[in-house]
């Protein structure tokens, strides 16, 4: 493998169908890179339907054949493949999920109700819940019996209204994991959290650890994972449905937490970029411990950007550029996929030496004056109970759960009409 990996086919006698997409190109340089599916696969379709009726030029771009290779219901059913590895959803993605087709789903809710009358609206939206998991864990099961259990995984996430409550998040956790033998469940990067998801590791289920951003957090997942893993040997647990990733919210660390607050506080003038460099480095610090300690959960990168850098004026994604060459998982949502499309030419080679590039030493310098970096990059930075107050998971916690209570709202207005 070469050092450079083009984010345009190399071969200037490429057809458009063989011009492969950015996430391709991305992860060509680690055989082990994984491109994910942020958002219902339910909705891919007509979602790729609005896309393809944007194509400046469907003659060359290749966009076509590229989504088709991403993921394709017909390939699925009948081969077990398709080119994005796994699925991610959350409360801001199910509401949209139910969103694309309102009818079909108000349907589906006043059937749920007349066929268990005891349920109240909350009991209502969680079977609601339940199904659309399982739901698009059936459209991809095939690519996890082909590929043996490594790949085909969708994560049902808990409720974020209560991500401190263990008990309630265990009970969730295991009717998520009942919709399929490819469910993995999505749990919070709190202290409580962490306690599910060695109970759930104990139990040989899979987990995505969420709303999770410090190192402190993937330390703490780690831990929680190994503790689980050694239960689940003494026990004699089968572990084939198993498997373990930590999610890193890149931007949303940066951009929704106190680092801007912080450093005006202080008179620190902070760019783009050098909240970039302070995103690069905690992911990386998290990635190379895992590789160090060879540890079996797979880092995995959400909430990217893509952006004008404010150094060189170039359009560019460091939240890919800034891993190149690594075999972490990149769950991408639709609008990101759409987006690097569009932007695909403009955007450099992907190195794959990247993943062992240094941040920066003098953004890092001034982004250590800040204490919320602090918190995040050192490996004691929080204590457990300190996670879920940090400010950033603060902040996507109030989303996650605004969005959760605006599809309750669709099964209360819906039961009501």
């Amino acid at each position: 493998m070469t050092d450079q990996v083009l984010a345009r086919s190399t071969d200037a006698g490429s057809t458009a169908a063989e011009t492969a997409h950015v996430l391709e190109q991305l992860a060509a340089t680690n055989a082990d890179a994984e491109i994910w599916w942020d958002s219902s696969p339910l909705v891919y379709q007509s979602w790729k339907d609005a896309v393809l009726a944007k194509d400046p030029d469907p003659k060359t771009s290749g966009w076509s054949q590229q989504l088709a290779r991403l993921l394709d219901a017909q390939t699925i059913a009948a081969e077990g493949r398709m080119g994005f590895r796994g699925v991610t959803t959350n409360p801001p993605l199910s509401l949209q999920a139910i969103k694309t087709a309102p009818d079909l789903w108000a349907k589906r809710i006043r059937e749920i109700a007349r066929q268990d009358p005891h349920l109240d609206v909350e009991g209502v939206y969680w079977k609601l819940y339940l199904e659309l998991v399982r739901k698009g864990a059936e459209m991809i099961l095939p690519v996890f019996k082909a590929s043996g259990g490594k790949y085909g995984f969708i994560s049902g996430q808990v409720d974020p209204r209560w991500v401190t409550n263990g008990p309630r998040m265990l009970a969730q956790g295991l009717d998520i994991a009942a919709q399929g033998e490819n469910v993995m469940v999505k749990l919070p990067g709190s202290k409580e959290g962490y306690e599910i998801i060695e109970e759930m590791t104990a139990r040989g289920i899979a987990t995505n650890n969420t709303t999770s951003f410090t190192v402190p957090q993937y330390v703490r997942c780690m831990a929680a994972v190994s503790a689980g893993l050694l239960r689940a040997k003494g026990a004699g647990v089968d572990m084939s449905r198993w498997r373990s990733v930590i999610t890193h919210m890149s931007a949303r660390l940066g951009e929704l937490g106190d680092w801007r607050t912080e450093a005006k506080a202080r008179g620190i003038e902070l760019s783009l970029s050098e909240i970039r460099d302070g995103e690069e480095a905690v992911l990386k610090r998290a990635y190379h411990f895992g590789k160090t300690n060879h540890h079996p959960s797979k880092m995995l990168q959400c909430s990217m950007r893509i952006e004008k850098d404010d150094r060189t004026g170039k359009t560019v994604s460091r939240h890919l550029s800034d891993f190149g060459g690594s075999d972490m998982v990149y769950t991408c949502p639709p609008g990101f996929v759409a987006g690097l499309m569009s932007a695909q030419a403009e955007l450099e080679p992907f190195d794959a030496q990247a993943i062992h590039r240094e941040p920066r030493k003098d953004s890092l310098e001034k982004l250590m004056k800040l204490p919320s970096f602090r918190a995040a990059y050192e490996f004691e930075g929080m204590r457990p109970e300190e996670f879920a107050h940090y400010g950033a998971f603060k902040a996507t916690e109030t989303e996650f759960a605004a969005a959760t209570r605006q599809t309750v709202d669709f099964v209360r207005m819906t039961l009501e009409a």
